[in-house]
């Protein structure tokens, strides 16, 4: 094992010196990679993949070591040595480890700090989740490799405190303790600290900070005085200790005190190999205490492995606080290639058949070979649940509860797959409903104990198969869970579908968690709710202003505001329906609590036409009123539709006739445009019903968000146009006042149709 962990080292070294030394790079720019960073991780990782893995396993990989993955699966047989050479190139290996896009096995896709060290928590949940109501997931542990300055993001601290999370004892992190980070040696890495946060949460917590040569040392006269001064030792102390020659060590090692003469004695004991050797004999870095701590792993609770390694570890730039990104030179290069038995001519060279290496990369290949896993289709979801118009007055939150009930009784097996996740605001979304008939979902059944008090409304019913899943307040944790629940049916075969709800104001806070998650596969609906101004008397603290566009601008997704109830259901199921496959896609649905006359609506009862209107919903937008003679066009989405229409009715009074369009989604439509213009491969039919080159006219556009969300309309028929939207912080007070404030109300409307459809001289 410790040639084969030599033979790592030297390949993920080799494959960054190939990407930025030896592959023509006609722009100059640089390539880029971490060989230090590689270095620190091989005794752990190959300890890990050729010892403590099984195939049921999962991990995740510290971005800056997806050189030593590659390395692995090369020798495993799982990655072609033609790949080797492609580090950052296009088409090649990534940057970081990737599930969509790099060549090889990558369990969890890695490179936004802290979310890749997450993403096996929320995968054991999930794992679980779908092993409970489907069968199928088996079992296994879920590893995180991570380094310790990415143990200052705040994701991991929300994700190790979250109560969900002490029950998962198959969930185990390994951390990369090298006191380095990107700029520096960081001087105040406080180990001890780190070690009392995971245990207060119910962590078990192992420390490897000394290996076999080191405790052997510390047993010999001098040995206690030398354990004494390197703990006490200031983490840039050491790392300069480890730039010095074996004369430089015997002076500056000992230190001063009582401790130092010992300490001398024990020194002059040592030959200059063994006194170099010492040093950086970290326990990250000793194969039989890695192997033992992984023996030792209790998987009755999570499991943190602090593992303190040398940054750069047997490199020539091993220990420099700048060696973050630096890359050998050619000399290094062939000097690390003798050292470790390699050959810098011959880079990708393999163990030759028969060898005890060659015996144990074919033994832990077809150990760890998994077996695909047939996968179920999603369920069919229903376009249509045949609901009439409610009458009176409604909110697209409040639809949304009423669809998932729905959604239960007129279609039970899709109903079965749906899991509704949320952070500790179920009640105030309108998930009531659901959550009383679909359940909590808990690990083991809990008592509720408000069962029978007849004033409770909202029953928190814990059982294995309920579909719902609170957190805490964390939206972090809500989307790490949600990117994870909506990739199970790549893991595992099964497919979910996932919705989680928080409210839109902190969307942003979320955002790019949800984002990498989809870049990993997941799919997922993420719904927020309340939102804009609409609040009302909250709306000074609470409001999203950037959200509409956001929506627009994330790959991988679809996003829509409805403004009506049936609006909300279509969307919804339309949602629901391209989840879980592998063409599928996210959804962000964008829910006001602004009650609104939804006859507004004006639903066609005739069969063929409602099915025609439930098509321009989900395609972007549709026709509300159209004028006999329209001068102005007026573009309106979600809960501003009474103010638009509104205004249609007093222009037309002043003889100013305009067409209403209610857009649900400027996402399509977006995409809908490049489609039209041949920079996709999106239908542009829906631009011809809606908006028709015949009934052009100026445009004005309407939306409790940012107004450039919308602005892009004008390009349809290229009219002029005036955007009306909130772009600037709001006040408190009632909807009226608030709508007057931002210039969103039908005053405003009024005033900016009239001022294009009779522009002054």
């Amino acid at each position: 094992m410790e040639s084969v962990e030599r033979r790592v080292r030297w390949l993920s070294t080799a494959i960054i010196d190939h990407a930025n030394r030896v592959r023509p790079n006609p722009s100059g720019m640089k390539v880029g990679g971490h060989q230090a960073s590689c270095a620190s991780m091989t005794s752990i990782m190959t300890a890990l993949w050729f010892h403590g893995l099984t195939a049921q396993d999962r991990v995740s990989v510290k971005p800056h070591a997806s050189p030593v993955l590659h390395a692995i699966n090369y020798l495993l047989g799982t990655l072609d040595a033609s790949y080797l050479t492609t580090l950052r190139s296009f088409g090649g290996l990534q940057s970081y480890p990737s599930r969509a896009k790099d060549p090889d096995p990558v369990d969890y896709s890695t490179g936004s700090v802290g979310i890749g060290a997450t993403a096996p928590v929320w995968g054991a949940l999930a794992r679980r989740y779908v092993d409970g109501h489907f069968g199928g997931a088996q079992s296994g542990r879920q590893f995180s490799l991570l380094g310790d300055a990415e143990l200052d993001e705040g994701a991991i601290w929300e994700a190790v405190r979250d109560p969900m999370v002490e029950g998962l004892g198959e969930v185990v992190w390994i951390v990369d303790l090298n006191r380095q980070s990107l700029d520096r040696v960081v001087p105040g890495m406080a180990a001890d600290r780190l070690r009392a946060m995971f245990a207060a949460a119910g962590w078990q917590v192992m420390t490897l900070k000394y290996g076999r040569l080191l405790e052997e040392l510390f047993t010999r006269p001098g040995g206690t005085e030398l354990r004494t001064r390197i703990d006490a030792m200031a983490n840039p102390e050491y790392q300069r200790l480890l730039r010095c020659t074996a004369g430089e060590l015997r002076e500056r090692l000992p230190g001063s005190g009582s401790i130092a003469q010992p300490i001398a004695g024990l020194l002059a004991d040592l030959d200059d190999p063994t006194l170099l050797a010492a040093l950086r004999n970290l326990g990250g870095h000793d194969l039989s205490a890695l192997l033992g701590a992984y023996e030792a792993i209790d998987d009755t609770r999570p499991t943190v492995i602090f593992a303190y390694t040398v940054k750069g570890w047997g490199l020539p730039t091993e220990g420099h606080p700048q060696n973050h990104s630096a890359v050998l030179t050619a000399d290094q290069m062939r000097q690390l290639a003798s050292t470790l038995g390699t050959d810098l001519d011959d880079p990708w060279r393999t163990f030759p058949h028969g060898s005890a290496e060659a015996a144990l990369c074919a033994d832990t290949a077809e150990r760890l070979r998994r077996h695909r896993c047939e996968a179920v289709p999603p369920p069919a979801v229903p376009k249509d649940l045949g609901r009439p118009t409610p009458a009176g007055t409604g909110n697209t939150q409040q639809a949304l509860g009423r669809t998932l009930l729905d959604l239960s009784r007129q279609a039970p097996q899709a109903a079965s797959r749906i899991v509704t996740v949320s952070p500790d605001v179920s009640s105030t979304t309108n998930l009531g409903g659901w959550m009383n008939k679909a359940g909590v979902w808990s690990f083991t059944e809990r008592t509720d104990w408000f069962a029978d008090d007849a004033e409770t409304l909202l029953h928190w019913r814990e059982k294995p198969d309920g579909q719902h899943i609170e957190l805490g307040i964390a939206e972090t944790n809500l989307v790490g869970v949600l990117g994870e629940l909506g990739a199970t049916w790549s893991r595992w075969g099964q497919p979910l579908l996932p919705i989680g709800v928080v409210y839109d104001p902190f969307v942003n806070r979320a955002l790019e968690p949800w984002s990498f998650g989809i870049y990993a596969g997941g799919q997922s609906i993420l719904v927020g709710t309340p939102s804009g101004v609409s609040l009302a008397p909250e709306g000074g603290a609470h409001q999203s202003i950037t959200t509409p566009s956001l929506g627009i601008e994330q790959p991988g997704c679809v996003s829509y505001e409805p403004a009506f109830a049936i609006d909300t259901e279509w969307c919804l199921l339309a949602a629901l329906g391209n989840l879980g496959k592998p063409e599928g896609s996210s959804a962000y649905l964008r829910l006001s609590t602004r009650p609104v006359d939804q006859s507004l609506a004006a639903v066609p009862t005739d069969p063929a036409a409602r099915e025609r209107r439930r098509r321009q919903v989900v395609a972007g937008a549709y026709v509300l009123r159209r004028a006999e003679r329209p001068a102005i066009t007026l573009a309106v989405m979600g809960a501003m539709v009474p103010e638009a229409l509104a205004a249609a009715v007093r222009l037309a009074g002043l003889g100013v006739g305009a067409d209403v369009i209610c857009v649900t989604s400027p996402d399509l439509l977006v995409r809908a445009l490049q489609g039209r213009r041949g920079l996709g491969d999106d239908p542009s039919w829906i631009l011809g019903q809606v908006f028709p080159a015949e009934r052009a006219t100026p445009l004005v556009t309407l939306l409790d968000g940012h107004p450039h969300t919308l602005a892009f309309l004008a390009t349809v028929n290229n009219v002029p146009v005036t955007t009306l939207g909130v772009s600037r912080f709001g006040q408190s007070g009632a909807p009226d006042d608030v709508y007057r404030y931002h210039g969103i109300d039908a005053d405003s409307v009024v005033a900016a149709a009239l001022d294009l459809a009779d522009p002054p001289p």
